[in-house]
């Protein structure tokens, strides 16, 4: 068995190869060539934390298994983020393990791969303004993985925190990002943008429907629990809505939840899942004007794809070090 620390990742796994990987597993994932039981989670007693459990099977590549998270509340800049755990994966044949990988840095890879998916699939092909609202690991990701799939020549940043706004915007130039900017305001950073990423871990709306135009695209990214909602129920009414998997958004999607409970969409609201958009079997964008938005709760399948894809270029280029079960 491989065994991938998150700085063996980080060679690993680039964007742009896991974006591949995500894509192939969404569309299999759509096709009903993955078994994913909603995700478990276990308060932790006598604490603020809780166990996440995300087991799966993705046939159409031949491998099976599990996520698991540890996630605590931390103070934001603590080194082990809220989600700390490990993804371990199985040959599908032979039942035996493939690798045991870092779950964090995985995550916050495939997580930014399936938004960048979204993107390209959903927003207009000249969308060249980018909004960031959030500070974290999700948000840096996003930064850099956007530009990927459209051709971004602003970047606009915004968090309740200043100073780590600041310094995120300055990381992101260190890493080749030309226009980078500060916004003082969450609206500020939305008007006029074409693509917003939500990455927060506000437990309210950050977002509203009234500050939205014509021809943006939304990846809401930050909440993956039914009680909570980075964006109010008129950005809901106001947009088309794509999904990763229509059975984890019924059940966990606070957006949509509120939304469809406030009575201003329908309980089929959603348009497609992303996998049936990429086959052909949903329709995407219609218009210039559409207002799209997916919703990313995040499945097994992306991490069994990109734990995958992670495994065999590890393999390829020696990198990681084998671990012998059998001793």
């Amino acid at each position: 068995m491989r065994v991938l620390t998150r700085a063996t990742l980080e060679r690993a796994l680039p964007i742009s190869a896991c974006i591949d990987a995500v894509e192939a597993a969404m569309i299999a994932t759509s096709a009903g060539e993955a078994d994913l039981p909603l995700r478990m989670n276990l308060p932790v007693r006598g604490t603020k934390g809780k166990l996440v459990v995300m087991p799966g099977v993705l046939a159409s590549q031949r491998v099976f298994g599990l996520k698991i998270v540890s996630k605590f509340p931390r103070p934001a800049g603590d080194p082990h983020g809220s989600h700390v755990g490990m993804v371990v994966i199985f040959d599908a044949d032979t039942g035996l393990p493939l690798a045991l990988m870092e779950g964090g840095l995985l995550t916050e890879i495939r997580t930014a791969a399936a938004s960048a998916l979204a993107t390209r699939t959903l927003s207009r092909p000249e969308s060249s303004t980018l909004a960031i609202l959030g500070t974290g690991a999700q948000a840096e990701r996003h930064a850099l993985a956007i530009p990927l799939v459209r051709p971004i020549r602003r970047v606009r940043i915004w968090g309740r925190s200043t100073e780590r706004a600041a310094a995120l915007a300055a990381r992101l130039r260190e890493q080749g990002l030309g226009d980078v900017t500060v916004a003082a305001t969450a609206e500020d950073a939305v008007r006029g943008a074409d693509i917003i990423c939500t990455t927060t871990s506000s437990p309210e709306p950050i977002l509203r429907g009234g500050w939205l135009e014509p021809g943006m695209h939304l990846n809401l990214v930050g909440s993956a629990i039914p009680t909570t909602a980075e964006v109010d129920v008129e950005c809901v009414r106001r947009a088309r809505i794509y999904v990763d998997l229509r059975a984890s958004a019924a059940a966990e999607a606070g957006e949509l939840r509120a939304a469809i409970a406030a009575g201003v969409v329908a309980a089929d609201c959603v348009v497609g899942e992303i996998g049936e958009v990429l086959a052909g079997r949903a329709p995407g964008r219609a218009s210039p004007a559409d207002i799209t938005l997916y919703k990313s709760l995040g499945v097994a399948s992306q991490d069994l794809a990109a734990g995958l894809s992670a495994f065999r270029a590890a393999v390829e280029a020696n990198l990681g070090h084998d671990l012998d079960l059998s001793e």
